[in-house]
């Protein structure tokens, strides 16, 4: 078989419409021969308009359905002026090939083509005055037709013109949207007419006027979206307020069903009036003075910003004036509130909490780098700054941040930017919803509705992956902008690099500072100023750095504080080539090192001891715990380094300070591990290794210290046992070390001067540990020993077992369960834990005598150990549900049946309860409780020791610090009640299982 010649092949007519664009040539070739089209198969002009499209396919579809339910005569007329007129067939094949539902209308209504031709100057670019005249007009010639269906006919044939002018480029984006603002003004007021008609002694009795609010209030509404409005109403003639308000009510609930019903010619838009005083719950009709009441007393910082694009569109044009000239000033007024800060920013965080996460990445408007984030942005501007400048006023988005540039408030650059961005988004947002006229902001995720998007868009070479490329393009730029969109002209106003362009003064900085949470915002434009002026490298860098970290500190419960240690850091690193160059080229580093810095007390103080600690926060493995062997390894090398015993415990504690600040600033990351147990488990397991490894390296220096002061060797071998929560491996940031210390004179050495050496030895340990330093102290505890701080510091195995044996007390038992030798002679230690085992595992278990006393123990610690004016409800440690129930609960059950159960010879709380679970000798939902009980309560008692820098039992009073406490917890903003409510809830829960297991 000869082959085709290549002339042939792409001569072919399926050929040739691929090469235009159409993706099924077959069914265009059928299409184009049949007789509704007849003639034009061959019409080059026509061919290359289609090729022009979105979609050739489903603009040539359109035009069959269309052109086959034309009567004859209509049909040659269309298609003779399709093939003359290149604007009609511009403008008819632009809004086939992009609109699906706009297709569907013209199938069965084809005479509306004739919307498409006429091009007057009023044609092009119409006002609501002409939108309203053509609905009038529709309505008016409807026949028998319904005036709803009319009214929907009408508003139909103008938004596809509009459309046709905006798939053209005929209009740019802001003016599309605001034709399309000023047709939802004009179909509320033919809507209006209609309900004033159908119900005249309703329109007779009130003055109503319609408030469009969001979009359709900043003329830059959708194509297809909620039309948000707020009516309000005076009596009219001598009508009473009551009968005015109720046919007002009468008038607007008609004029929203004429709007929003679906009737036989579908439905226009819902009409939705929930932005009125109290939403849904409050009249949806109100007078003037009842709509100030509510918003001088009751209004949320959310309603004022609603109000920015507050716009009388229907009804009375007096009293909406009236309306928006009452409301206004108290817009200007709401940066001024008490918690605006805090409402902003909890406004923002629901907007993006509600987005589920499979749509996220396709969210136009709610998705990072979506509308939303300008939108949201501009207003912020508008607020803060819009109180001493009329200019700032625009309810429109663009127009405001055009403004917000020309008085300095936004850099030109980001404005520019921006406004590119919104432009491009909005765009995009249009033609998703021009193809089935329907309400969604979803990127599809279907091939061909991608390339018909990105061609529609101007991209022909590979629509889908253009199309893409530049939509991320621009959702990061907008996301980048909106992170610093507040913070880099305060960095232009204290640097002032660029004499004669428009910036922030004074006033306008301090007052933007103040409404994005800083506290001080003086103080803060000083740090600014000193950070950010000059023209140093070091200075350029910063400026580069600020604007981003800024937004961080904001994001905290103390921003100033946040502000005031970067400026700590970098006056004290500022000099070190390597440190702004971290947080510069490695991204995560500033925002670790602003989250830290922000979050509290301890770690900001244990860094700025030392500031190089920071570049742990670029290393991806640097805030990995260290582990127990490493650490001591490292502490035992400084200390034999040291000259002296005091220098070797400084030393040893620089260490800890240092993993100190690798454990809080890993916890305040979120780094010690994926849920709330796990991370509470790292730390303690993080903080007690480090403990030890202290420990170990202290009692090594004071040994070395005593050999070298006595000049022989030490007469003994000294163990140090773990008690408490450091026994339990379950250690908090403010724990106190709980120890015992036992020795052992070595053969042949006297009893007594081996008692002396090790008593200095153990007293020399405890003072260094605890002598005031740049290091934070380690408080050795040593009060569980036999006798308490009347017995002798330190005792021989021996001694201790003859005390044991004679004199102990249940409770001593008790507290034996968390005894773990950690430091000193390793073979000591566990013929010590040999010796307690019995008493702490009794082998008959607890007898009646003992649980008694266990319990008249614990009742008494509850009514006498609490402090005066603590609320027990809330106190970590001896409160209702808190650690000591909980603690004292799981080791009854440990002393009762330990001897039976070996898997419950653990010092550990959790672990303990988890096999009492296991054997049955608690009921699993019982063990759970305590256990969430317990985790919360230890993972509050952290955040009060990060926050605070000094330990506390109960929630902080100040504010901001219990706000810190409730972030670290993983509460928003503004959340902290909430916080305290979860608290209570679950210790209450645990509570009434201690009352069940403990007490009986």
């Amino acid at each position: 078989m000869s082959a085709v010649p290549r002339e042939g092949r792409t001569s072919r007519p399926e050929v040739r419409l691929a090469r235009r664009g159409f993706t099924d040539p077959g069914t265009a070739l059928r299409l184009l021969g049949e007789p509704a089209l007849g003639g034009l198969e061959q019409d080059s002009v026509l061919l290359d308009a289609l090729a022009a499209t979105a979609d050739p396919d489903l603009a040539l579809l359109g035009l069959s359905r269309m052109a086959e339910a034309l009567g004859a005569d209509e049909r040659r007329r269309l298609l003779d002026t399709l093939t003359t007129a290149k604007p009609l067939r511009d403008r008819l094949l632009g809004v086939l090939g992009t609109s699906a539902a706009l297709g569907d209308h013209l199938a069965r209504h084809p005479g509306d083509w004739h919307a498409l031709v006429t091009f007057e100057v009023r044609d092009m670019h119409p006002g609501p005055e002409d939108f309203l005249a053509a609905l009038r007009d529709g309505v008016r010639r409807r026949g028998t037709a319904d005036a709803a269906d009319a009214l929907r006919l009408g508003y139909r044939r103008c938004v596809l013109a509009i459309a046709a002018r905006d798939v053209t480029g005929s209009t740019d984006l802001a003016q599309t949207a605001a034709e399309l603002a000023d047709l939802a003004g004009a179909t509320l007021r033919a809507a209006l007419e209609i309900a004033g008609e159908e119900d005249p002694e309703a329109a007779r009795a009130c003055r109503l006027a319609v408030i469009g609010m969001g979009k359709c209030g900043g003329r830059e509404l959708n194509y297809i979206s909620d039309v948000d409005v707020i009516f309000v109403a005076e009596p009219a003639g001598d009508a009473e307020e009551q009968q005015a308000l109720r046919a007002a009510t009468r008038l607007a609930s008609r004029m929203m069903r004429l709007c929003s019903d679906t009737t036989g010619e579908g439905t226009i838009w819902p009409v939705d009036a929930n932005l009125r005083p109290e939403g849904r719950n409050g009249p949806l009709v109100r007078t003037l003075a009842s709509h100030l009441a509510y918003y001088q007393r009751w209004a949320k910082t959310w309603e004022f910003q609603a109000l920015l694009k507050a716009r009388p569109v229907a009804g009375d044009a007096d009293l909406g004036r009236e309306y928006l000239d009452a409301v206004t000033p108290l817009v200007w007024k709401a940066a001024d509130r008490e918690n605006f800060v805090a409402d902003v920013q909890q406004m923002r965080r629901r907007v993006v909490d509600s987005i589920p996460s499979a749509e996220v990445d396709r969210e136009l408007k709610l998705g990072p780098g979506g509308l939303r984030d300008v939108e949201f942005s501009v207003q912020l501007l508008q607020l803060v700054h819009g109180r001493t400048d009329s200019t700032l006023h625009s309810p429109n988005t663009l127009q405001a941040l055009a403004d917000l540039s020309a008085g300095g408030y936004v850099g030109r650059t980001d404005a520019a930017s921006l406004d590119a961005a919104y432009r491009f988004l909005r765009t995009l947002e249009h033609r998703i919803q021009l193809y089935r006229l329907r309400r969604t902001h979803l990127l599809p995720r279907d091939e061909a509705d991608l390339r018909r998007l990105g061609r529609s868009l101007g991209f022909r070479t590979d629509p889908v992956k253009e199309l893409d490329r530049v939509w991320k393009r621009h959702a990061m730029e907008v996301r980048r902008l909106h992170e610093k969109l507040f913070y880099r002209p305060l960095l232009d106003a204290v640097a002032r690099l660029a004499p004669g362009e428009a910036g922030l003064s004074p006033q306008a900085a301090r007052a933007r500072l103040e409404a994005l949470g800083y506290a001080d915002p003086a103080a803060a434009l000083r740090h600014l100023s000193a950070l950010a002026s000059g023209v140093s490298r070091k200075a350029a860098i910063q400026r580069t750095l600020l604007p981003v970290l800024l937004g961080w500190f904001a994001d905290s419960a103390d921003p100033d504080a946040g502000l005031l240690n970067f400026r700590r850091v970098s006056d004290a690193l500022g000099a070190t080539p390597w440190y702004l160059r971290l947080l510069r080229d490695e991204g995560a580093t500033a925002e670790y090192l602003a989250r830290v810095l922000s979050a509290g007390r301890l770690a900001p103080d244990l860094l700025l001891r030392a500031p190089e600690a920071v570049a742990m926060l670029g290393d991806p493995d640097g805030l990995v715990p260290r582990g127990r062997a490493g650490l001591q390894q490292e502490v035992l090398a400084a200390v034999g380094r040291a000259g002296s015993a005091s220098d070797g415990v400084v030393a040893a504690r620089s260490v800890r300070r240092r993993e100190l600040f690798r454990t809080a600033a890993a916890d305040l990351l979120g780094r010690l591990g994926d849920d709330p147990s796990t991370a509470v488990d790292a730390a303690g397991e993080a903080l007690t290794d480090l403990n030890a490894a202290t420990l170990e390296g202290a009692l090594r220096a004071a040994v070395d210290g005593w050999q070298a002061t006595a000049e022989e060797e030490l007469p003994t071998r000294i163990a140090v046992i773990a008690m408490g929560r450091f026994g339990g491996h379950e250690l908090g940031y403010g724990s106190d070390a709980d120890v015992l210390f036992v020795h052992d004179p070595l053969p042949g050495a006297d009893e007594a001067t081996a008692a002396r050496a090790a008593r200095t030895v153990c007293n020399e340990l405890r003072t260094l540990l605890a002598a005031p330093s740049t290091e934070p102290p380690l408080l050795v505890d040593a009060d569980l020993r036999p006798e308490g701080r009347q017995g002798p510091l330190v005792r021989t195995l021996a001694s201790y077992a003859a005390y044991y044996r004679r004199w102990s007390h249940a409770w001593e038992s008790q507290a034996l369960l968390r005894a773990e030798p950690v430091a000193g002679d390793a073979e000591l230690g566990e013929r010590f834990r040999e010796l307690i085992d019995p008493l702490r595992y009794p082998a008959d278990g607890v007898d009646d005598a003992d649980l008694r006393e266990i319990r008249r123990i614990k009742a008494r610690v509850e009514s006498e150990r609490l402090p005066r004016g603590a609320d027990p409800t809330t106190h970590f440690k001896i409160g209702r549900g808190g650690l000591a129930d909980v603690e004292w609960t799981v080791q009854l059950l440990q002393l009762q049946h330990g001897h039976l159960v070996p898997e419950l010879r653990t010092t550990r709380t959790r672990a303990a309860l988890a096999v009492a679970r296991e054997a049955e000798l608690i009921e699993e939902e019982d063990a759970e409780v305590l256990d969430a009980a317990w985790v919360l309560a230890t993972r509050v008692r952290n955040a009060v020791m990060l926050v605070r820098g000094r330990p506390g039992d109960s929630f902080p009073v100040d504010v901001r610090e219990l706000g810190g406490v409730a972030r670290y917890l993983g509460y928003g903003g503004g959340h902290a009640g909430a916080m305290v409510d979860d608290y209570r809830r679950t210790t209450r829960r645990a509570r009434a299982a201690v009352e069940r297991i403990f007490y009986g």
